[in-house]
């Protein structure tokens, strides 16, 4: 049969983009279609934009340390419309590159909203177009809990157009969007109250790197409020009045909800054609992401396996070398090095200490706990901490965590070392870059008793 596609993706995300992309240069003929903008959440809503505000907001602590240093700053303030003049304009300025860099690779973007009429049929609007694979590519999307008032609460995604800064601001949840967001808006001013249902925020994490991040939290003023919840939002002339689990009232300019996201499948079509979905609509994927559907296959947050844009990349590159390349390709997901743009920042890769012992029973741990040199003179008393998790039998670093300063780019180096399995003896033999934050990896000698 003769089809209009070899390949149609639905979904211009980070999975779908790349996959789109190297399955044209294996000479597929590709269509791409995206309802909103070229990019996906990490490009338009996710990532970049969170990563820009973050900048933005810790200057108010480099201000301060600068006085340390000898600089005399002056008087300073920050105007939030600038920021999101600016950040949208390079939003703007990536979305045309995603869409130039795929016209240029020789696919068609169709714009409009997809859904899968069969196991071979795409439909958007009124035109029905026929491909010998689909690929899914639609990412997730924010969820919001049953609790009434719940219309007048928002998601990461309306955070990033707010028409002005609150002067204070309710977080609701403990994951990685609800303590990256506490951060930035208290970085800007706004006086941050941070509500968790649980005893402890970042859950998955390593629970010596979730109570540090913790501490760190309040001393920067953050109100943050473990095994507490809203039963209800109450709409109020100046503002909005929440109605706690612990019997508690609090009045607030903006209630912000981070308590997860969902794979983004609904009406897509998927049941009609036959495709298999879990409970939460995550779509069912084998080792080299194909559905149940013999031509139809989903990449990304989607099929929540690791919620991750590089992690998303990495799955669709695979699925073109697999179906287009005559490479069978299976995305690798252990030893993922990732990052927490909190304040301080998390960098993280491989097992937590709880996992450790649950999967190799004997285990070393290395743990060192500082003030990082760029405190010294500038008078704040944030600590970094730095953690390496070893399996006792093979020498092998099996885990590597931080807090602190340059978290994020350090782990990238030490991600290399964790994934390549490289012993504790030779993480010992390094040379240690000194002084940096970086070289306490290589410098931990006593394991914890």
């Amino acid at each position: 049969m003769d089809y209009d596609y070899d390949l149609f993706v639905i979904g211009a995300g980070s999975g779908g983009v790349r996959a789109s992309r190297i399955a044209s240069t294996l000479g597929a003929k590709v269509a791409v279609a995206e309802e909103y903008r070229v990019g996906g959440t990490c490009v338009i809503r996710g990532c970049v934009p969170k990563k820009l505000m973050v900048y933005a907001s810790h200057f108010a602590e480099d201000f301060e340390n600068a006085r340390g240093f000898g600089w005399d700053v002056g008087d300073t303030s920050f105007n939030w419309k600038t920021l999101i003049e600016r950040k949208d304009a390079e939003i703007d300025r990536l979305n045309g590159l995603y869409v130039k860099n795929l016209a240029a690779a020789g696919i068609e973007i169709i714009n409009g909203r997809a859904t899968v009429e069969s196991p071979n049929s795409v439909r958007v609007g009124d035109k029905v177009y026929t491909t010998k694979i689909i690929l899914v590519a639609t990412g997730g999307w924010p969820t919001l809990p049953d609790v009434p008032g719940i219309e007048h609460a928002i998601t990461s995604n309306e955070a990033f157009h707010l028409d002005e800064l609150p002067e204070d601001v309710v977080v609701v949840g403990g994951g990685y969007i609800a303590v990256e967001f506490a951060g930035i808006f208290h970085g800007m001013g706004a006086k941050v109250t941070q509500l968790y249902r649980s005893d402890q925020i970042l859950r998955g994490f390593d629970d010596e790197i979730r109570g540090h991040l913790h501490d760190e939290m309040i001393k920067k003023g953050i109100d943050l409020r473990t095994h507490v919840n809203i039963n209800a939002i109450e709409k109020v002339d100046d503002g909005l009045l929440l109605h706690l689990t612990d019997g508690t009232e609090l009045k607030t300019k903006a209630v912000m909800y981070a308590t997860g996201r969902a794979p983004n499948t609904k009406g897509l079509g998927l049941h009609e054609a036959g495709v298999a979905c879990d409970e939460k609509g995550a779509i069912m994927v084998d080792a080299y992401s194909k559905t149940n559907v013999d031509s139809i296959y989903a990449v990304g947050d989607v099929t929540d396996r690791v919620a991750l844009t590089p992690v998303a990349i990495k799955e669709g590159h695979a699925f073109a070398l697999t179906v287009f390349g005559d490479t069978p390709t299976s995305p690798e997901h252990d030893a993922i090095p990732t990052a927490v743009f909190s304040q301080p920042p998390i960098g993280t890769v491989g097992l937590t200490e709880s996992e450790a012992r649950a999967t190799h029973g004997q285990i070393e741990v290395y743990t060192s706990d500082f003030r990082p040199m760029k405190y010294t003179l500038g008078g704040s008393d944030e600590r970094a901490f730095t953690k390496l998790i070893v399996d006792k039998k093979t020498d092998v670093v099996v885990g590597a965590h931080m807090v602190g300063i340059d978290a994020a780019e350090i782990i990238q180096g030490i991600g290399i070392a964790v994934k390549a399995g490289l012993t504790k003896a030779q993480f010992d033999q390094t040379v240690a870059v000194h002084p940096s934050t970086a070289e306490e990896f290589v410098l931990m000698r006593t394991p914890r008793a």
